[in-house]
């Protein structure tokens, strides 16, 4: 059940189950329109862009000796190796440069996400952190989500919703197992249980086209999609679809 964790919104955040499939060791998503599909990083050495149903369409690999994030970045790719590296490849797996490093020289990136300036919106277990950055890894600000209520301890993915701009946060099972929706400036609006969807989410991808969500969870290797209505200030209209898959 959502609960208000903000005086100013109504807690409509909700989520309706539609569908899952098995796909091995789900972590990092994000969901590419030109493609109708789901890039996934696994904490491997690869990272595989597969169809909605889970039918894999193309594998890349990069510079980093693993990938244990991923995002889109307009037209190409951003991933990180959860050591404080970031690198950006084209769709294709072509590095468009060398990797950078975060300022801190080290963060436990687990997820993330990219802000319609090009800022990265980053989540960092071990210690845990909110970070906002700038594209060549200098820090901007910070949340530290131990402070949060209830605390935010094992963040594992993040997704923006180009929509409202809120960001879409899962906490594994040492944490909560659950939903965490901010706002666009990191103000938490709402969380909501996954328990009873799946035990230990890892990555999360919206497909704002349909009101869609993904989940990626790693106990049961599976991703759970959803219809998904996010929190929005009391009166509000619904939001209009965003962009959608481009094949079609």
């Amino acid at each position: 059940m959502a609960f208000l964790l903000c005086a100013s919104h109504v807690p409509a955040l909700e989520l309706k189950l539609s569908g899952t499939y098995a796909l091995n060791r789900p972590a990092s998503l994000d969901y590419d329109p030109t493609f109708c599909g789901l890039w996934i990083a696994n904490e491997g050495p690869e990272a595989v862009l597969v169809t909605l149903q889970g039918e894999e369409l193309r594998r890349i690999s990069s510079d980093l000796s693993r990938i244990k994030a991923i995002s889109i970045e307009g037209d190409n790719l951003i991933v990180a190796d959860g050591l404080g590296l970031f690198q950006r490849l084209s769709k294709s797996g072509d590095p468009i440069a060398a990797p950078f490093r975060i300022e801190t020289g080290w963060a436990d990136t687990e997820g993330i996400a990219v802000d319609a300036d090009g800022t990265l919106i980053t989540v960092e277990d071990d210690p845990e952190y909110l970070s906002w950055l700038s594209p060549d890894g200098r820090i901007i600000r910070r949340i530290d989500t131990m402070e949060l209520e209830p605390p935010l301890s094992e963040a594992q993915g993040i997704a923006r919703d180009p929509r409202t701009g809120h960001l879409l946060i899962v906490d594994d099972w040492e944490g909560t197992n659950a939903l965490y929706e901010f706002d666009a400036e990191g103000r938490l609006l709402a969380t909501e249980s996954l328990v009873p969807y799946g035990i230990d989410p890892e990555g999360i991808a919206i497909r704002p086209g349909s009101g869609q969500l993904f989940i990626a969870f790693d106990s049961g290797a599976k991703i759970a999609s959803f219809d998904y209505t996010p929190t929005l200030p009391g009166g509000a209209d619904t939001l209009p679809p965003g962009a959608d898959c481009m094949l079609f």
